[in-house]
């Protein structure tokens, strides 16, 4: 592995699903518990009391002739387009997702081909040496392949490569579910590309996973509702309270893992892009991040979110939030030359990755 070869991302493109669902649509929404008996509040507090924890207002979903992979798709275009890259020269197409392509009104999985072979397909790259794989890493699988890309780089073989992190979670949501008003579609691509020269590029990153206690936080199971829709149909389900203190106990020590690997003072840091997974968890990430170096208050602004009106569309979060940031759509938000990022991310597994990156 060559020393002297640096990654650095050369474009960046997203897909925001035009569709919005607001809060105040899960009003007609019948909740029920885990164990199945129906919520006993009233929906007004049920959706006041699930944005005061989450910061959610809004949503996105795909449209109901779009699949994952066509968000996918749309967001890679996107990414080539600001690149001056050539898509032939792509050594290797990365898709993370977890769910594959699911057509509305159902939700069972197509993963055959594989996404980022659809993705490859519907640009028309007829490179046969462009490698196309998918990477299943719960909502961390983007960044884990932003990862993957990076040991490709330095190994020296490949030169360009796009990583995309694509999901349709309103596909596999039970409606009886009030954590299914969380979850949103979107993509996000990144090209990662080889460089001998310059400061710019991925400086550090660490993963974990977690399995003895925390495999099954988030898992796929029945509706809350007995005997809704076909008994054998699963949904996306999680254990609220035991993954925010997971994230809690753990995220913010693989960030400083990162950080400290990547030799650099944490003050030097000018953005921190968490996975967009809660509002007040990611708040609370931060903090403890920062107390780890021994500062009470995060400095102002350091953590930009999208989780407000975009939800949280598992590994499309982040590549969604840098693009957003990188074309100034961000309000006073930017990352200028020279800058230190820390991208860090926890989901399904239970995986934790993070990484320090400069512009």
């Amino acid at each position: 592995m060559s020393q002297n070869i640096k990654s650095f991302i050369s474009g960046t493109g997203k897909y925001i699903p035009h569709r919005i669902v607001k809060n105040e649509d899960f009003m007609a929404h019948s909740f029920f518990e885990k164990d199945g008996s129906p919520v006993l509040r009233n929906n007004t507090d049920v959706i006041n009391k699930f944005q005061a924890i989450t910061d959610i207002e809004e949503r996105r979903y795909a449209e109901d002739d779009q699949v994952t992979s066509d968000l996918a798709y749309l967001s890679a275009k996107d990414a080539l387009e600001s690149s001056r890259v050539d898509k032939e020269e792509l050594d290797y197409i990365i898709v993370a997702h977890n769910f594959g392509d699911i057509k509305a009104g159902g939700n069972r999985t197509d993963m055959v081909p594989t996404l980022a072979s659809r993705v490859k397909h519907k640009l028309d790259i007829q490179n046969p040496d462009c490698v196309a794989y998918d990477l299943p890493f719960g909502c961390p699988g983007w960044l884990q392949g932003l990862i993957q890309a990076d040991y490709y780089i330095k190994s020296g073989d490949a030169k360009h490569i796009m990583i995309i992190g694509a999901e349709s979670l309103s596909r596999v949501i039970d409606p009886h579910d009030r954590d299914s008003m969380i979850y949103s579609d979107g993509a996000g691509a990144t090209i990662l590309s080889a460089s001998k020269s310059g400061s710019k590029g991925i400086l550090s990153h660490k993963s974990q996973t977690h399995t003895q206690n925390q495999a099954w936080f988030l898992r796929m199971e029945g509706s809350s509702k007995e005997n809704y829709e076909a008994i054998e149909d699963i949904y996306l389900k999680m254990d609220g309270r035991k993954v925010y203190e997971y994230a809690l106990v753990n995220v913010p020590l693989v960030m400083q893992m990162a950080v400290d690997k990547a030799g650099i003072s944490f003050d030097k840091i000018n953005k921190v892009l968490v996975h967009q997974a809660n509002g007040k968890m990611d708040e609370a990430i931060l903090k403890r991040f920062f107390k780890l170096y021994g500062l009470d208050t995060p400095p102002a602004d350091i953590m930009p979110m999208t989780i407000a009106k975009l939800g949280n569309s598992s590994v499309a979060t982040i590549p969604t939030l840098l693009d957003m940031i990188l074309k100034k759509e961000m309000g006073m938000h930017e990352l200028k030359e020279g800058d230190v990022a820390l991208l860090a991310s926890v989901g399904a597994g239970m995986n934790i990755n993070a990484m320090v990156y400069q512009f």
